[in-house]
């Protein structure tokens, strides 16, 4: 169905933006996992506030490619996938191998993440180990998918959103009004080095999230499009919606990691499942123990709704991916469920027999997403503008987008080679 033709309820706008609800934040909820309650708090933790404008700059710079997802999906009728066939066959097979290894190493990444926070908030008592908790939780995840399909993981995630925002912000706004942690004589750490060129890498590459996401977020608007008429506007709105949540939301997540651990003069464990545990212990000390469950539960609210939302979104992807590959008329509920469960079980294998490599793994992928990034934001570019008339503005952002990505990714591309430093 083109949702180009929808007009509903042309006569109640704001109930057209309401009900369209959902994909936008489906990719905010996908955005909200590695990236903001690690990354990000990490970045506060260890320089302050001095990343935020390289937060908000990867923001503003890859909203356009975000965008042209939900937007070529609204004028076309059609998801990106869908767009990169029409484009040529080698640019769906380049789409379709990164989204397959993705989907595996970001699954197992986000389940180890959010299985060390169940096992932290759980008692110790009930002994129950990685291995066990990790196959709870992605067995949830599977019968959520499978079994519910789009609807039940467009509900599941509106409340996790919410949950999420509203922790998240109680949370800081507590951190911020006790006692600074920073000690006295503590200096100042300059990010601006080659050192740590890396580490703002992986922060930009999954800043909110990888540039493939906006398919995915194509795909849900597609899937969304199927129950209901929906109009661009509503579309839009969506996306909008998430987009800022998920923008915003990393500065908050920023900000806690400036108000309950930055100067503390710890040593920060950089490896995602080590890094839980010390921020849950230093938000204890810094607040109450009191609130510690408050920042338990902000913590795996993120990561489940990751979980859940990078299952289906790759899943979809893959899956329309091979459709498209092979010649065949529509994707089948079969074969979207298929990949669901390939994902999830070899996501789950890897948790439990690579779970020692999955830091490292990890930043891998974070990188890789930043490399890629600019391959996927001019194909997306190029997809929208020969086909749809472009603001002035929007198009000017699209180049300056296209260029930090390209400079950013040689820069670092010299600095790895040694070429620089």
């Amino acid at each position: 169905m083109s949702t180009s033709a929808a007009t509903a309820d042309t006569d109640r706008p704001w109930a057209s933006r309401l009900a369209a609800l959902g994909p936008g934040l489906l990719a905010a909820s996908a955005a909200i996992g590695a990236s903001h309650l690690v990354s990000s708090t990490q970045a506060g933790a260890l320089f302050g506030w001095q990343l935020g404008l390289v937060i908000v700059l990867a923001l503003v710079l890859k909203y356009p490619f975000f965008r042209f997802g939900p937007e070529y999906t609204a004028e076309t009728g059609l998801s990106l996938v869908e767009g990169y066939a029409r484009k040529g066959r080698p640019y769906l097979l380049v789409f379709f191998v990164l989204s397959a290894l993705s989907s595996v190493i970001s699954t197992a990444g986000v389940t180890l993440l959010g299985t060390v926070i169940l096992a932290w908030i759980l008692p110790s008592s009930w002994g129950l180990g990685v291995p066990v908790l990790a196959a709870a939780l992605m067995g949830l995840t599977w019968l959520l998918l499978v079994g519910g399909h789009y609807k039940a993981l467009d509900g599941v995630t509106k409340v996790i959103v919410v949950t999420l925002a509203l922790g998240t912000v109680v949370a800081v706004v507590m951190a911020a009004g006790r006692t600074p942690v920073r000690e006295a004589g503590f200096v100042d750490p300059s990010p601006w080095t080659l050192a740590t060129l890396p580490f703002l890498v992986a922060l930009v590459g999954w800043m909110p999230a990888p540039v493939e996401i906006s398919a995915l977020n194509s795909l849900w608007v597609k899937a969304k499009a199927q129950d209901r008429r929906l109009s661009r506007d509503g579309i839009l709105f969506d996306f909008t919606t998430g987009y800022v949540v998920s923008g915003i939301l990393a500065l908050f997540f920023l900000a806690l990691g400036v108000f309950v651990q930055y100067g503390s003069g710890e040593e920060l464990e950089m490896a995602g499942g080590a890094y839980i545990p010390q921020l849950m212990g230093m938000y204890g000390e810094a607040i109450g123990r009191w609130a510690v469950p408050l920042m338990a539960v902000v913590a795996f609210v993120t990561m489940f709704g990751t979980i859940i939302s990078v299952v289906d979104g790759y899943g979809r992807a893959c899956a329309e991916s091979l459709r498209l590959l092979r010649g065949q008329p529509r994707m089948s509920r079969r074969a979207k469920d298929t990949w669901i469960t390939l994902i999830a079980v070899v996501g789950l294998v890897i948790v439990i027999f690579m779970s020692a490599q999955l830091a490292g793994m990890l930043r891998f992928a974070m990188i890789s997403a930043f490399l890629t990034a600019p391959v996927f934001a001019w194909l997306n570019f190029s997809l929208v503008r020969h086909e749809h008339r472009l603001s002035p503005g929007l198009r000017a952002l699209s180049w300056a987008g296209l260029a930090f990505l390209a400079g950013f990714a040689v820069l670092f591309l010299l600095s790895l080679t040694g070429v620089l430093g």
